[in-house]
């Protein structure tokens, strides 16, 4: 009614019925000013940086259809332009203090910001939008900001709307002379650009609001507010994050007498009357950037930041914020810049400047990279694999990039293990373009269709674990049978491998015929299977909701079992009990009954356990550790395995995961091997999950006579798994404000890492013992801009960390029980935070505001379970103080 009521208003008065209608030979004045800000999420705005525009508008009718008063042409005008801090600043800090609006923005673009813009107003909305051609585009955007605050509808209800941010799903709210318009900007069709971290977790939140509320008064506008809000967060620490505020402001001052209406039927005629050099432009902003003055060359950067790239520095803070800083310029670099870097710098440096050109993901550093890899000559084969592995850890990969690789793996790759590293990675690359809608792309069908065509004819098995290891990263919901297959009837390390693919899978691609194949893996129904592949198969049905028949058949398999695999078992299952796992209250219900509960099944005698725990719980993300080690009835490894998963509500990462995987290692010590494993061939080796990527794993030793030839030539270095760059978190997204500038909000997180891992045994002590060590260096910038040309204003936060993990396991075997000791410790680790917000003129003249926070966050030693603790006691106060013998 009250609605009604209005519109019967505006109509009785003006003969107007669907929108706005300005009154004949009046000239409206207006105020008008456009304000943004920019800060911490949860900052006042009143110690924010930011800037004001403010100006006078004047308003005017030029003509109104005679055959249609819903139709009209009127006339907008800037006049009397300032520009201040948004803020109140002493003299000193105020940037704009004795400059000249003219000074501040130019005369040519103040000129042409106060040159007549003229809008069709049809029913309210803007039907065509005149301007001069060649006006700048940033001059033009603050009049299409201006002119989208002209859109008004009469009448509640939702449309969709064209204005400066582009087509957008709009609702109006009509209540008496009241309008409120709500914009929902994620709606918005314009070309957007930038792009998003591949996984959630790694990636950055947004959120933005618009909304504009009108109060009319005698059929026009008496004022105008308009409000956006943006708002970034890192979904792992959402402490770190940034708001854009931006605001616009139109009050009417006066009415005063004006100019008579142009006598005309048609707009095009009025127009030519009016100025004959307008022409029609669209509302849609145009994009632009200021370009960068006085800014050093490729070579120049790479020069001034080099000496932080050593080899030596890389688990440095340091390391990766030189990183990060350095990809910044390489997106904007050509490529005969980039190449002219990569073939002037030595074989030292070379291997970080790859990881950073390939992290650059650009159309220009894919062409230099590419160009400058020569994949048939086997002495490059280091930058090679560092090229693989930075493709592997792609935030937002292309579809060129795995075409590029496929050639690659196709044609002459004079390195073995590079050919394997391809595919492997080829595998990632694909997992990644599905999870963005693009496995139907040309490229993910013909990599897809060639690891498994080749799979299915291979006959060497290196080439059959090549592609499985492939397959792992892919996890294609058509690759389950063939897993299946392998799993079942592969030898040791097939099965193996293809048992573990199958356990990255989430278990809603897990389907009956997958849980009988793992059950029938688990209780040896057709075939003897070593232990490895027995217990991943017990892990993939624990994991995936099983059945109480399920929980009831691996706990009655408990005691007869091998020694080891026994006491294994029992300790998953307790460690599901104690961690709350989603099979718990199944595994629950079956220990009711005392057949599968009783004191014989759960008091086996072993040193093979399991154990999760937490390392964080945070209101942001939380993240467990899981350590879980299998012995042979020798009291040799068989299977290590240290995960860090980082989790939220809604997604999870698998950060690390390290698997040091030994067999036929009896001989050393005069031992009997399992039943079942008595054929093994001696091998130890590691193998490694990156942030969800698989590496390709890494041998120590294969055979018995590599194996003499190792102990009697070790040192005892541990083994390198994987060294370098690895660009963590790759947000960017440009904002196009309703007020006229552009916004940008890049968040950029690069991990410097060092893994390695090694073991060792001691025949005279009669001691086993491995160690993967985790060095770790993160650094976090965010940059949140408002660039208007004449003035940047924006936040610069940055985050840094150092720390390392050791995951240590030793096994005294001179005695039975054997003593098993499992440390996990973090060193002490420096943190510190800073963010600076600023305001800069293109003159050089700058306004900051700095603060910064350093804690040290206390090194700790994880707690396993009780037993391992009371072990450990054991195994230090036994041991020789000589740290001789090893081998």
């Amino acid at each position: 009614l009250v609605n009604f009521k209005t519109l019967f208003v505006f109509a009785f008065q003006t003969g107007h019925t669907t929108g706005p209608s300005l009154n004949n030979d009046k000239l409206y004045k207006f105020a008008y000013s456009a304000e943004v800000y920019v800060d911490r999420v949860k900052a006042s705005l009143q110690k924010s940086a930011g800037y004001r525009i403010s100006s006078g508008v004047d308003v005017n009718l030029l003509w109104r259809n005679p055959d249609n008063d819903d139709d009209q042409l009127i006339k907008i005008t800037i006049k009397d332009v300032q520009v201040e801090n948004v803020n109140e600043r002493p003299a000193a800090k105020n940037i704009f203090m004795g400059k000249s609006t003219e000074k501040i923005i130019g005369k040519e673009y103040l000129e042409a910001l106060q040159r007549p813009i003229v809008l069709e107003l049809v029913r309210g909305k803007v039907k065509t939008l005149y301007s001069y051609q060649n006006e700048p585009a940033f001059t033009q955007n603050i009049k299409r900001g201006l002119a989208s605050l002209f859109q008004l509808q009469l009448h509640s209800g939702s449309s969709r709307e064209v204005d400066i941010s582009g087509k957008c799903n709009t609702t109006y709210h009509v209540r008496q002379d009241q309008v409120t318009k709500i914009k929902d900007l994620d709606s918005c069709e314009r070309e957007k650009k930038g792009f998003t971290s591949h996984n959630r977790i790694l990636d950055v939140g947004t959120k933005g609001t618009s909304a504009t509320v009108y109060v009319l008064e005698d059929s026009f506008f008496k004022s105008i507010k308009a409000e956006e809000n943006f708002v970034f967060l890192l979904n792992y620490r959402r402490k770190t994050g940034a708001k854009i505020v931006s605001k616009q402001r139109l009050e009417l001052k006066s009415v005063q007498a004006g100019l008579g209406l142009i006598a005309a039927k048609q707009v095009a005629s009025v127009i030519k009357t009016l100025d004959p050099n307008y022409v029609a432009v669209p509302l849609e902003a145009e994009l632009v950037k200021s370009k960068c003055k006085k800014c050093p060359s490729l070579s120049e950067h790479w020069q001034s930041i080099r000496e932080h790239m050593h080899p030596d520095k890389l688990s440095k803070a340091e390391a990766a914020k030189t990183f990060l800083s350095f990809i910044q310029n390489i997106r904007k670099a050509t490529k005969e810049e980039i190449l002219k870097v990569l073939r002037s710098e030595d074989k030292e440096f070379l291997p970080q400047v790859v990881d950073a050109v390939t992290s650059a993901q650009t159309p220009e550093s894919l062409e230099a990279i590419l160009e400058f890899l020569d994949f048939k000559d086997a002495s490059t084969s280091i930058l090679q694999e560092r090229f693989l592995y930075a493709c592997g850890f792609a935030s937002h990969p292309s579809e060129t990039l795995l075409k590029s690789l496929t050639e690659k793996f196709k044609g002459d790759v004079a390195n073995e293990e590079i050919r394997e590293t391809l595919v492997i990675v080829m595998g990632a690359l694909i997992r990644k373009l599905c999870d963005r809608g693009g496995c139907k792309l040309p490229a993910v069908v013909e990599a897809k269709r060639l690891i498994l065509n080749r799979l299915e004819k291979a006959k060497k098995g290196e080439n059959v674990q090549m592609y499985l290891l492939a397959l792992k990263n892919a996890l294609l919901p058509e690759a389950i049978p063939v897993l299946l297959k392998y799993a079942e009837s592969g030898e040791g390390p097939i099965s193996s491998l293809a048992a573990t693919a199958l356990q990255r899978y989430d278990p809603s691609f897990l389907t009956k015929e997958v849980k009988e194949t793992m059950n029938r893996i688990y209780h040896q129904t057709r075939q003897v299977h070593e232990k490895t592949v027995r217990t991943t198969a017990a892990a993939i049905i624990l994991n995936s909701n099983p059945s109480y028949m399920e929980v009831k058949n691996i706990l009655l398999s408990i005691g007869e079992l091998p020694m080891e695999m026994n006491k294994y078992m029992l300790s998953m299952i307790q460690d599901i009990l104690h961690f709350e796992m989603p099979s718990s209250k199944t595994v629950r219900k079956v220990l009711k009954d005392m057949r599968t509960h009783n004191y014989d099944r759960f008091s086996k005698m072993g040193s093979s356990s399991a154990y999760t725990g937490y390392i964080t719980r945070g209101p942001d993300v939380s993240s467990t550790y899981s350590l879980d080690i299998l012995y042979s009835g020798s009291g040799i490894l068989r299977r290590s395995n240290m995960n860090i998963h980082v989790f939220d509500r809604n997604a999870e990462l698998h950060a690390i995961q390290v698997v040091i995987e030994a067999q036929g290692l009896e001989s050393i010590i005069a031992a009997t091997p399992d039943e079942g494993e008595e054929n093994l061939d001696s091998f130890a080796g590691m193998s490694a999950i990156l942030f969800d990527f698989q590496l390709r794993p890494v041998t120590f030793f294969q055979g018995y006579g590599d194996l003499m030839s190792k102990m009697l030539s070790a040192t005892g270095d541990a083994m390198n798994v994987v060294k370098g760059l690895v660009l963590l978190t790759d947000f960017l997204q440009e904002i196009q404000l309703q007020s006229g500038p552009t916004a940008s909000a890049e968040f950029l997180g690069g991990l410097a890492i060092d893994i390695s891992g090694g073991m060792e045994f001691s025949l005279w002590y009669r001691e086993s013992k491995t160690n993967v060590k985790n060095r770790v260096a993160v650094f976090i910038a965010g940059n949140t801009e408002v660039d208007s040309f004449f003035i940047k204003t924006g936040m610069e936060t940055t985050l840094e960390a150092e720390t390392a993990l050791d995951f240590i396991s030793t096994v005294q075997f001179s005695q039975y029980p054997f003593l098993v000791c499992m440390q996990m410790d973090r060193v002490e680790s420096p943190f510190r935070t800073h963010m600076t917000k600023y305001e800069s003129l293109p003159s050089g003249r700058r306004y900051t505001a700095r603060r910064g926070k350093a804690a040290t966050l206390a090194g700790n030693e994880y707690p396993l379970h009780q037993e391992n603790s009371n072990m450990c006691k054991k195994v230090f106060g036994a041991k020789s103080d000589s740290a001789g013998g090893w081998f």
